[in-house]
């Protein structure tokens, strides 16, 4: 079920949520809405579900072709899975994942053996079979999350929309579960949109990633797509760690002058820390002159923090720690920086 959005504004007030957004999500696709807080990720998910309306005018919502712009929300067969879970605290987990189908109309309502198979078929799916009778406060926040995960596929929806899933979860169970969820995923093979503002999150499970900034889309693409290619200076710098150089200060850093001309046309040189080599400085040799200030070495990456002798900005760097036993670098240590790759932007950056 294929998911279309078509030129969508909304707005509260005098707070514009979204400025004409469109987006299209395929068939069977796991589509990640990512952005900083107040990006309009969750309004555009909400107005997917039919838990909010657009504006009036602004724009459609089609399923698979079929316009459902104006159908409510229960009738859009859709399957929300909500942040902080909402479970029913009274209900057993078998209660919780069969409600939304006891709740039916009598003509649509399934009897009471074909939910028990339904249900009992869920929790097999999520993996918590020995869990039916529980309630919510006997699990773990991950547990909880998967029976909210099954309460909405029970009602057999056409698409699958989660709001930041994983936020109320501890970050090792949070990492477990998205795991499970890409897993699962490739099982069920359903449309589903997720939002969340975990950049290593939309990138290690999602098949397309949208990024949403200040109401509109940014960029649109696979994950290696929008780290490798960002079409923006913001899109650089939500996905990880970035330094951003002045232009001038390519002068003997390692690229050749083609490229360098190249990326000066906005003054200023995006570069990622794991895209800076670190030599021994040798005076008159190529390279930015920088000073060691910190070194950050617990983990399997050495982090550097370093000042350029010339126009005093900073600059952070990572290194393998055999790079850095290799160097036997400490504080206040002269170095010199190459460039591996750089880049630097013009124009309009939204879509």
């Amino acid at each position: 079920m294929s998911v279309q959005v078509d030129h969508i504004r909304k707005t509260f007030g005098q707070y514009t949520a979204l400025e004409d957004v469109s987006l299209t999500v395929k068939s069977g696709q796991l589509t990640a809405l990512l952005g900083p807080s107040g990006s309009g990720k969750t309004t555009l998910l909400r107005i997917i579900a039919g838990l909010e309306y657009a504006d009036e005018g602004s724009g459609r919502i089609q399923f698979h072709g079929e316009d459902v712009t104006d159908v409510a929300a229960g009738k859009r067969k859709v399957g929300f899975v909500f942040q902080h879970y909402a479970l029913f605290r009274h209900m057993s987990v078998f209660e919780n994942i069969a409600f939304g189908l006891r709740v039916r109309g009598h003509r649509e309502r399934p009897s009471k053996s074909e939910i028990a198979d339904r249900v009992h078929k869920l929790l097999k799916l999520v993996q918590l079979e020995s869990h039916a009778e529980r309630l919510p406060n006997q699990l773990s926040g991950g547990q909880r999350q998967r029976v909210a995960l099954a309460r909405a596929l029970a009602v057999e929806p056409k698409v699958l929309l989660l709001d930041e899933p994983f936020g109320a979860l501890d970050a090792k169970v949070r990492k477990e579960l998205r795991r499970w969820l890409r897993e699962f995923h490739d099982e069920i093979n359903l449309t589903t949109i997720f939002v969340t503002h975990d950049q290593e999150e939309a990138l290690e499970i999602a098949d397309e990633v949208v990024i949403m900034n200040q109401a509109k889309i940014e960029q649109i693409g696979t994950p290696q797509e929008v780290y490798d290619q960002p079409a923006s200076p913001f899109v650089y710098q939500f996905l990880g760690n970035v330094n951003v150089l002045r232009a001038q200060s390519l002068v003997g850093a390692g690229i050749d002058e083609p490229r360098a001309s190249a990326l000066e046309s906005d003054g200023n040189i995006y570069v990622r820390p794991h895209d800076i080599e670190v030599v021994p400085f040798v005076p008159g040799a190529q390279g930015l002159t920088a000073v060691v200030r910190y070194i950050h070495a617990a983990g399997p990456q050495a982090r550097l923090s370093l000042e350029q002798v010339q126009s005093r900005e900073p600059v952070e760097v990572e290194i393998a720690r055999s790079e850095l036993d290799s160097l036997q670098l400490k504080h206040g240590d002269l170095v010199s920086l190459r460039l591996r790759q750089g880049r630097s932007f013009t124009g309009d950056y939204t879509i």
